[in-house]
């Protein structure tokens, strides 16, 4: 009896300790997440740091700022332009003090935020830049400003833009592992870094006429900002004749070279402070806390983003994965809401899952039916991204947005002479019929499979095609001229009709509200919203402790477990970008 009472005592203390600390922690948490009201002091410069990884929107990060929270910084690019615009109108900012190195972004991304700061300037204000070293990203980023500063032993990366691929068929070969490869159109090269040891000539004519365009476009801007001939930038790259900071300043790409007290000094002087006076910084994280979150109007225009890659199911805050039924879920909300007269469908995606993809297009037909529906691309909008834009009634792209790839390609994976000359595990079966299991792994697909596979494939791809024609007005000929799983910048695919309009985020909102009748009278929310804070705790520590578990049990592993799921997503018909381009 004395055992079972210390038993139930001792049991009761647990939960009652469980339950006390659980509320501590939670209060803790509030006390560090609780919002607090931001104070701008008159003449105050808003300070950007840049260096970071920057998404569509920003998902708060529940464990930010806490021992246990581990996750990069984030920032997302349209509550960064609306922080922008507020800062304009905002009397109590006289500048911003933009500091950039290696901002993790594409360069539509870049370019949004470029177009946020020379609208800035428009307004009276100044922009200056600052830093020790820039990347090719971070100079462009920079040349919105009115001046540009670098350390004295600073240095500029200038030399143009490189693409490179990793392929793995000799590792594949080395592990006896085989892909089997079905696809439609020549230039869909997503498969190649599983077949192939170096680039297909079709894939490198696409990607040097891809990187030539984008960086035209970049040199073209860059022209504009610092008054130097495209002519001479050009030569200044293709001859990497920027090799210090020396060099940076003597051809024009920088106005001074200061060390940090020197640069703090010329701040000063722009607000006409003491050399004791101290300068009012705001960074970013706090400014944007003092920015009313909409504005009063019924008409709404719904903002909805698409920022990852496509898969079924549904979608987690903070993940990089359209999930179509979220998706879906929030188009139809929007279509059959009388206060959201407009739609902007904002898509930064390299594609993925065909079905998924093709669910998602249909919801979005549907949305037009009601009301305006506008495409904005982010950096990416192709393959499955493009089949999500190609459904809207107008498309706007930056002209360095990555876009087209209008193909199909499925992939398995014949992992059997890996699984039985390497660990020794061997697989018979029997069937009813002449097909067996289609997504298998432990054998090679019989011919009558591969011939199945190919068929739907070449099935899919009059249905992408098919639509595509549907969606841009013109002949099913003419979109296959320019198909084949073809990637195309921004400018290329407006020059072949596959893109309305030239411009950025802001465009395609004011397209939006001018076709839905509300110009002059409306507010912009995003969707979809996030999760409660309480939600968004839980789901990052069951993340975190998985995450943590499984780093524990395959050690320096995880590398490759992580690859393995990534390409395990790969397998069925997929509507997805040629490979991960990565321009730098």
């Amino acid at each position: 009896m004395n055992f079972w009472k210390s038993f139930f005592a001792a049991f009761l203390a647990l939960v009652l300790f469980t339950i006390v600390s659980f509320i501590l922690l939670i209060g803790i948490i509030g006390g560090i997440t609780a919002e607090e009201e931001v104070v701008v002091a008159e003449n105050s410069v808003l300070h950007l740091k840049l260096d970071a990884q920057i998404t569509e929107l920003q998902a708060e990060n529940p464990l930010a700022g806490l021992p246990f929270g581990s996750e990069a910084p984030k920032i997302g690019l349209l509550q960064l332009k609306e922080v922008i615009q507020h800062a304009k109108e905002d009397s109590s900012i006289k500048g911003i003090y933009l500091e950039v190195s290696y901002p993790m972004a594409g360069f539509s991304t870049i370019e949004e935020i470029r177009q946020s700061l020379i609208d800035f300037r428009k307004g009276g204000k100044w922009v200056v830049a600052y830093s020790t070293v820039m990347s090719e990203g971070a100079y462009y980023l920079a040349s919105a400003a009115d001046k540009i500063y670098l350390n004295p032993e600073g240095e500029i990366e200038f030399n143009g833009l490189t693409i490179e691929i990793s392929f793995f068929k000799r590792l594949f070969d080395k592990l006896e592992i085989k892909p089997e490869v079905f696809r439609v159109g020549e230039f869909k090269s997503a498969v190649e870094p599983f077949i192939l040891e170096k680039m297909s000539p079709e894939n490198r004519l696409q990607l040097t006429e891809l990187a030539n365009s984008v960086y035209g476009f970049t040199l073209k801007r860059i022209s504009e900002a610092r008054n130097i001939p495209v002519e001479k930038l050009k030569e200044i790259s293709d001859k990497m004749l920027i090799r210090n900071a020396a060099d940076a300043k003597s051809y024009g790409l920088v106005d001074e070279l200061y060390y940090q007290d020197q640069f703090i000094d010329n701040l000063k002087g722009r607000l006409s402070l003491g050399e004791k006076d101290d300068i009012e910084f705001i960074r970013y994280g706090k400014y944007r806390k003092s920015v009313p979150a909409h504005k009063s109007s019924k008409n709404e225009i719904a903002v909805i983003v698409a920022d990852g890659t496509i898969m079924p199911g549904k979608a987690n805050d903070g993940e990089q994965v359209i999930g179509a039924e979220t998706f879906v879920e929030e188009i139809r909300k929007a279509r059959t809401d009388d206060d959201i007269k407009a739609i902007v469908l904002r898509v930064n995606s390299p594609g993925g899952e065909f079905r998924a993809s093709d669910m998602m297009w249909r919801e979005i037909q549907l949305a037009t039916k009601a009301k305006p529906v506008i495409a904005s691309m982010g950096d990416y909008a192709a393959s499955g991204g493009y089949y999500l834009a190609m459904g809207c009634d107008t498309i706007v792209a930056q002209p360095h947005t990555i876009t087209g790839s209008i193909g199909i390609f499925g992939m398995m994976f014949d992992m059997s002479g890996f699984l039985g000359n390497k660990l020794g595990i061997t697989f018979d079966e029997v069937r009813t019929g002449e097909f067996g299991e289609m997504f298998t792994v432990s054998r090679p697909l019989t011919e009558a499979e591969k011939n199945y596979w190919q068929k739907s494939l070449n099935d899919h791809y009059e249905t992408f095609t098919g639509k595509a024609a549907e969606g841009r007005g013109v002949a099913i000929e003419e979109i296959k001229k320019v198909a084949s799983g073809r990637v195309w910048s921004g400018a290329q695919a407006q020059e072949r009709k596959l893109v309305d309009i030239l411009g950025g985020f802001d465009d395609a909102v004011k397209i939006a509200a001018e076709k839905a009748g509300v110009a002059s009278d409306y507010k912009i929310r995003f969707y979809p919203k996030h999760k409660p804070f309480l939600e968004q705790l839980i789901t990052q520590l069951e993340d975190n402790a998985k995450t943590d578990a499984i780093k524990s049990e395959l050690g320096e592993s995880y590398i490759w477990y992580q690859q393995l799921k990534k390409i395990n997503t790969y397998q069925g018909a997929q509507a997805r970008m040629p490979f991960e381009i990565q321009l730098h």
